[in-house]
C-alpha cells in the first residue's frame, strides 16, 4: 500500500551520470526500497509476452501495466540491479534486443505510460524509496523532500561508457559513443513529454572528475534533508 508520508529521494540525470550505481547505494546504506524506472516498459513487454498480450492490445497492455509485480534489489557496486517480475529474476533478460524492441512499441501508448506513472508512484513505501530515472522530481514524485539531478560532462560520461563497452568485448570507438551521447542527450532534452531537466528545487551535482565514493557522500548529505 502506497504511504504518502514515506520520503523519497530522486536521482534524475542523463545516461552515463552514474545514477544506477549512486541510486543502489544511496537505497542499501538507508535501507530503502528501490525504483529502476527506466526498466518498467521492458517489463510490461515481457510480462505482457508471458501472459499472452498481443503488444498491440492497448486495453490489454494497461492492465498488465497497473498490475506489474515488480521488485527491484540493489546490486553490489558495480552490479546492475536484480529485477525481480512475480519473485523470478529477470534481470539479463530485460536487457535483450529483443525485449529493448518490444518495450518501444508499448512505450508510445499513453494509456501505458499513464498507468505506469501510477505503478511507480505506488513504490512511495515505508521507510522510503531511492527514485531513479529522468523525470522522477519533475514528473513523478514532484513532491518528493530531495531532489538530486546527477549530471557530467558529455566527454566524462562517453569515457565511462566507452570502457564499460570495452571490458564487455565489445568494438567501439570513443567517438562514436560521445556522439550517441549528444544525440540521446538532445532527445531527451527536447522532447515535449517530461523533458529531461532538473526539478526547480532539485540540487545538481556535477559528478565530472569526482569518485563514486564523492558522489555518494554528497548524495547522503542531502538525503539527511529527507
Amino acid at each position: 500500500m502506497v504511504d504518502s508520508k514515506a520520503p523519497v529521494i530522486t536521482v534524475d540525470g542523463p545516461g552515463g551520470a552514474g545514477k544506477g550505481t549512486i541510486t543502489q547505494m544511496l537505497a542499501r546504506k538507508l535501507g530503502w526500497h528501490l525504483l529502476d524506472s527506466g526498466a518498467l516498459y521492458r517489463l510490461t513487454a515481457l510480462a505482457a509476452t508471458r501472459q499472452g498480450v498481443p503488444l498491440d492490445d492497448e486495453a490489454g497492455l494497461v492492465k498488465v501495466a497497473a498490475t506489474l509485480d515488480v521488485e527491484f534489489e540493489p546490486g553490489e557496486v558495480g552490479q546492475p540491479v536484480r529485477v525481480l517480475l512475480a519473485g523470478k529474476d529477470v534481470t539479463s533478460e530485460i536487457r535483450t534486443e529483443a525485449c529493448g524492441n518490444n518495450a518501444s512499441k508499448v512505450a508510445v501508448m499513453q494509456p501505458v505510460r499513464d498507468a505506469l506513472l501510477q505503478r511507480q508512484r505506488d513504490f512511495q513505501k515505508a521507510p522510503g524509496v531511492v527514485a531513479d530515472g529522468r523525470d522522477m522530481g519533475t514528473v513523478v514524485f514532484p513532491d518528493a523532500p530531495v531532489k538530486i539531478f546527477l549530471t557530467a560532462s558529455a566527454e566524462e560520461r562517453a569515457r565511462r561508457r566507452y570502457n564499460q563497452l570495452k571490458d564487455a568485448g565489445v568494438d567501439v570507438t570513443i567517438d562514436a559513443v560521445l556522439d550517441e551521447i549528444r544525440v540521446r542527450d538532445d532527445r531527451d532534452m527536447n522532447r515535449s513529454a517530461a523533458p529531461l531537466k532538473p526539478a526547480d528545487d532539485a540540487q545538481v551535482i556535477d559528478s565530472t572528475g569526482l569518485s563514486i565514493e564523492e558522489v555518494l557522500d554528497r548524495c547522503m548529505a542531502a538525503a539527511g534533508q529527507a
